[in-house]
């Protein structure tokens, strides 16, 4: 019987093979890298919102703490948002005619609350409670990046699965203390370091100081077995993603 196949068919068979699994290989991977970009997280993309608000200008440049409009954060699972009236205090004097803020106006005017986009927004399906990381040791801008440098507010990470867990894998390094001391040889302290954007880890050329009981403790360092980080994560009894063994712990 004639051969119907040439001899090469069989490297062309394996060839195709090979080529169809790499074809599929890649498209996962691409499919995955896709998953996690901008285009699906929308991290570093300001989202349209009714009012142009400038967080650098009323962090950075005004000094506004950010618990004057997020009012819960260190209380409750929501950090809050402000309501029309909070906006109204500052700008009831100010900018009183601006054209921009004829929204917030008309809300305090209606009674009609502005729809805000959220910036950092989770799927229903997650539960994130503010109150406890702050409480922890966690600043605002470990998780939503230096908001005091944002004309426009976006959300810094991908808020995945994948970055919450790389964070309490290693939590020593996003780990600060609530309040350090000035000066060792004075005992006036430095206000809550969970909300200040331009905090420093500690170093050798710049240590900080902390109270533990009666007494204060200097670290040089963020991580390592004498490090600040890791210190607090001990005292605060930070769980790892061992010590998370629910699921409800964060899908609710």
């Amino acid at each position: 019987m004639a051969q119907i196949f040439h001899r090469s068919a069989n490297s062309i068979a394996k060839a195709s093979i090979l080529g169809g699994l790499i074809l599929v290989v890649g498209l996962l991977w691409a499919a995955l890298q896709l998953q996690r970009s901008p285009y699906f997280t929308y991290a570093g993309v300001a989202r349209p919102q009714p009012v142009p608000f400038p967080h650098q200008h009323h962090v950075a440049g005004l000094g506004i703490d950010c618990r004057y409009c997020h009012t819960t954060v260190e209380v409750s699972g929501f950090a809050g948002i402000p309501p029309t009236r909070t906006c109204m205090n500052c700008h009831s004097q100010i900018w009183t005619a601006a054209p921009m803020l004829e929204p917030v106006r008309e809300s305090l005017r209606t009674g009609k609350s502005l729809v805000w986009t959220r910036a950092n927004d989770l799927p229903d399906f997650v539960y994130f409670d503010h109150s406890i990381h702050v409480n922890k040791g966690v600043g605002c801008n470990t998780c939503h990046g230096r908001v005091d440098q944002m004309p426009l507010m976006y959300n810094q990470a991908s808020l995945q699965m994948e970055w919450c867990l790389n964070c309490h894998r290693d939590p020593a390094k996003n780990l600060r203390p609530h309040y350090v001391k000035e000066d060792p040889k004075n005992p006036a302290t430095m206000g809550d370091q969970i909300f200040n954007m331009a905090y420093q880890e500690p170093s050798d050329s710049h240590p900080v100081t902390i109270r533990e009981g009666n007494t204060y403790k200097t670290f040089t360092s963020q991580t390592g077995p004498d490090g600040l980080g890791t210190y607090l994560a001990a005292v605060n009894h930070v769980r790892s993603p061992r010590d998370i063994t629910s699921c409800n712990t964060c899908h609710r």
